[in-house]
């Protein structure tokens, strides 16, 4: 059985300005701001939130099956995806599109400034969740606005339960499309920023918006994550990492783990460390989709950071 990734593919453009944006934008000329950065660093990523998810399940060796429409220039990417043995069963090509791009540049102060085109992702909704079957688990990740309403009802109509992970697609909703959100999902994830958001767009507590789900993940940076479900809130920490190269894409490989738990029957003390730890590796290289593990390898790590193993 496998886990159907719906949401975004995407390529990252990184570029390092060596220098601090305050001192190259005048405050009295925004009005007019015409601003050129020399990057001496660059580098081109693999990105997107379906692709992220993916590639960590599919670390673990879990069935990952990514869901989401790419561009024309999608070539290279379909290359490394095959390279890593991941399935492009439901990666559909819109001819006349481009893949989503994230064009981010950062100065030394960690400022950041970003243009993206959604680019293919706005036909998101051209793909249909399969019913026959195969499908053990499913989420609705960032993507076309269109394309995550329409996965979440086929989700719900069809009974396989799915994870809700709005993240940087929240924007896109009103307080009465997160409602029906809420309603459909059996999970929710998101960071302690977004929550509050969620819960100022539609006026529910965050008790009332747990009450409504099977599980509702809140995840905290530096302070780890909580899973709260009808019975009881895990309290996840975060693991070790042996460096802080990149946060980028840390939530992704968080989500990885639980995923990977899911498939495989664990509850959620052990699934939730298992995103905490795929994370730690994440966090160690640069980009979202070039740390390695195997299982062995992982496990091994596991059960030295947190004292106990799983199954």
């Amino acid at each position: 059985m496998s886990a159907l990734i719906t949401g975004s593919f995407a390529y990252d453009t990184i570029m390092v300005f060596s220098g601090q944006f305050k001192n190259e934008i005048l405050p009295d000329k925004v009005h007019m701001l015409n601003v050129s950065f020399l990057v001496p660093q660059l580098r081109r990523e693999f990105g997107g939130c379906a692709g992220n998810i993916a590639y960590n399940l599919n670390l673990l060796g879990g069935a990952a099956l990514p869901m989401g429409t790419v561009g024309k220039d999608f070539g290279p990417y379909a290359e490394w995806m095959d390279k890593q043995g991941i399935n492009r069963q439901f990666v559909k090509e819109i001819g006349e599109s481009y893949t989503a791009q994230a064009y981010i540049t950062t100065d030394l102060d960690d400022n950041q400034i970003t243009a993206f085109h959604p680019g293919a992702m706005g036909d998101a909704h051209t793909q249909v969740v399969p019913t026959d079957g195969s499908i053990k688990i499913g989420t609705v990740s960032p993507d076309g606005r269109d394309g995550m309403i329409q996965h979440s009802k086929q989700f719900a109509a069809a009974g396989i339960p799915f994870l809700f992970d709005p993240g940087q697609g929240l924007p896109m909703f009103g307080g009465d499309d997160l409602k029906t959100f809420i309603a459909e999902a059996n999970y929710m994830a998101v960071n302690d920023y977004e929550m509050e958001l969620v819960m100022s767009k539609t006026g529910l507590s965050l008790s009332q918006i747990a009450g409504q789900l099977d599980a509702l993940i809140v995840t905290k940076g530096a302070k780890g994550a909580d899973i709260i479900t009808p019975k009881k809130t895990y309290e996840i920490p975060i693991a070790t990492a042996q460096s802080l190269t990149d946060p980028t894409g840390c939530g992704d490989a968080f989500r990885g783990g639980l995923l990977y738990g899911l498939l495989n029957g664990m509850d959620w003390h052990v699934a939730g460390h298992i995103g905490s730890l795929l994370g730690a590796y994440n966090i160690e290289r640069p980009g979202t989709q070039n740390h390695k593990l195997t299982l062995e390898s992982f496990r091994a790590r596991f059960k030295e950071e947190f004292k106990f193993d799983f199954a």
